[in-house]
């Protein structure tokens, strides 16, 4: 027995919309009258919203099309599936019993649904119907959102005739901090400003692209990482002009540096050999197996266990580790401490403090 719906949900709400738009395009194919597709903006903030879109989904499914063609109906955006106050009051668990029964009933002859939510809270029964009843597929954005994400970017790029790197989609993504829904909005900006035939570069981006959320030092660190004093001066004073806070752009730097640590370990072990331009999952896995002892077993995003990093952006990184030796990654680090304790004694003038630490540590 076929499904009566489609289901998509996940934890980022643009890759499920995305997906669900896919889906939308796909089975409206053929479809003349535009009545015959409808798409129900499902982000309910309150009960009485959450009512109110109930109803319009019900109404949109129950009304057959004006010229007999058969109805695509998209549910998109539900929200109050969440654990939130909303998501959790009685009238909200009500209404999706409701829904549920409304669910069983489509004739689906008449009418093809897609509902697409994020995020889910698990438990809820409703969610647990909708996986097994649905034609349901869940996207799981630490898996394979990075593959969605630079599928899309490198499609979007090869329809303009414009080229990006693997390096420039991890660059992007590291300065927007992970949010799929700006990186898909930098590079409409980036593809309207490049011209037919040109390429998007990491420079390009650097110049372009503000940062985001904890993403706001990676072009000094990146500088400094580069081994170019030149440079990291540069985005010194670039960070600075409007920028006073210091304490995270060294926190920045002390993250990065740590995995610099735990890279150039492997390297010199023989675990990542001169042949290794880039690290795959397989890669990671395979050595992770070797040194798991050593790791507790949370395996939540952290700079003090390389394995739980992004297999394309430790392979960024790698390129950076070679411009230094072990003993200068542990060098920096009693740098950076240094560098916290006169941020401590001299708040006032981070600028001087900074420049004198990329003198000390990338000067010849």
């Amino acid at each position: 027995m076929s499904a009566k719906f489609a289901f998509i949900c996940g934890d980022d709400e643009f890759l499920v919309s995305d997906r669900g738009k896919a889906w939308f395009e796909e089975e409206t194919k053929g479809i003349t009258d535009e009545l015959s597709k409808e798409v129900i903006d499902a982000r309910g903030n309150n009960l009485d919203e959450v009512s109110q879109i109930v109803d319009r989904f019900i109404e949109a499914i129950q009304t057959q099309s004006m010229f007999g063609e058969k109805k695509i109906v998209w549910l998109k955006a539900v929200n109050f599936m969440a654990n939130s106050q909303t998501g959790n009051a009685k009238g909200t668990l009500e209404l999706l019993e409701h829904l549920k029964s409304v669910l069983e009933s489509i004739d689906t002859e008449a009418v093809s649904v897609l509902i697409t939510a994020s995020p889910v809270y698990k438990v809820k029964s409703f969610y647990k119907w909708c996986i097994k009843e649905g034609d349901s597929e869940i996207i799981d954005s630490g898996k394979d959102g990075t593959a969605r994400i630079e599928e899309k970017i490198q499609k979007t790029c090869s329809d303009l005739g414009i080229k990006i790197s693997q390096s420039a989609i991890q660059l992007l993504n590291d300065k927007v901090n992970g949010n799929n829904r700006l990186i898909a909005m930098e590079v409409e900006k980036l593809t309207t400003y490049v011209e037919k035939g040109g390429v998007i570069t990491e420079e390009l981006i650097n110049e372009m692209v503000p940062n985001f959320g904890e993403g706001d030092f990676f072009e000094a660190t990146d500088a400094f990482f580069s081994g170019q004093l030149e440079w990291t001066l540069e985005a010194l004073n670039r960070h600075f002009f409007t920028q006073t806070e210091a304490r995270p752009l060294l926190g920045s730097l002390q993250s990065r540096n740590r995995l610099m640590i735990q890279l150039r370990i492997l390297k010199d072990s023989g675990e990542l050999g001169t042949g290794f331009q880039r690290i795959s999952q397989n890669d990671l896995a395979r050595i992770f197996g070797k040194f798991r002892e050593h790791f507790d077993e949370d395996t939540s995003k952290s700079n003090l266990n390389v394995f739980t990093q992004n297999p394309y952006y430790l392979g960024r990184l790698l390129k950076d580790v070679n411009h230094f030796s072990l003993k200068n990654l542990i060098d920096f680090q009693i740098a950076f401490a240094e560098t916290f304790e006169a941020i401590v004694e001299t708040p006032k003038d981070p600028i001087a403090i900074f420049n004198q630490l990329a003198i000390r540590c990338l000067g010849d």
